[in-house]
């Protein structure tokens, strides 16, 4: 089983993700999609990746441009290029596929599911921001429009 996350770097939310058994381009461009139907970043916002091939596709060049996304990459064998993912990763290892065991694909993705949807966004809580939840900070730090 394969996971692409979008992160948000300013709450380190997971605003887009998808599971497949394979590592193909449409694995990022769909955690893509979700990223953008429910985050509905800016035209301008700059998307980082590492080098993957599947970040440098035709593909998902396509669905950054035609979403007016800026991709960036960082220099190759830096450390730090992708640090906020690897972290989440990191923690995902820790926290859950290091703590149990499935015996189907069906029963890891709903774990991830629920590790994603029901844990790291709505209560884990990050040093980084504060001790607050991503879901959380937005809530704090999101101005809401006025009333037309």
């Amino acid at each position: 089983m394969f996971l692409a996350v979008v992160l948000d770097a300013r709450s380190r939310r997971v605003i887009g993700w998808a599971i497949a058994d394979h590592i193909h381009s449409e694995l990022v461009v769909d955690a893509l999609q979700m990223a953008i139907w429910r985050h509905q970043p800016a035209a301008g916002t700059i998307l980082h990746t590492d080098h993957g091939s599947q970040y440098t596709s035709w593909a998902f060049g396509r669905r950054l441009r035609t979403t007016g996304l800026l991709g960036s990459i960082g220099s190759i064998g830096d450390a730090c290029d992708n640090s906020l993912v690897e972290s989440f990763f990191g923690t995902l290892q820790l926290e859950l596929l290091d703590r149990h065991h499935w015996t189907t694909r069906q029963q890891l993705a709903t774990a991830i599911f629920d590790y994603i949807e029901a844990f790291y966004n709505p209560r884990r809580r990050h040093s980084s921001i504060g001790n607050h939840s991503p879901t959380s900070y937005e809530n704090q730090h999101t101005p809401i429009p006025a009333a037309a």
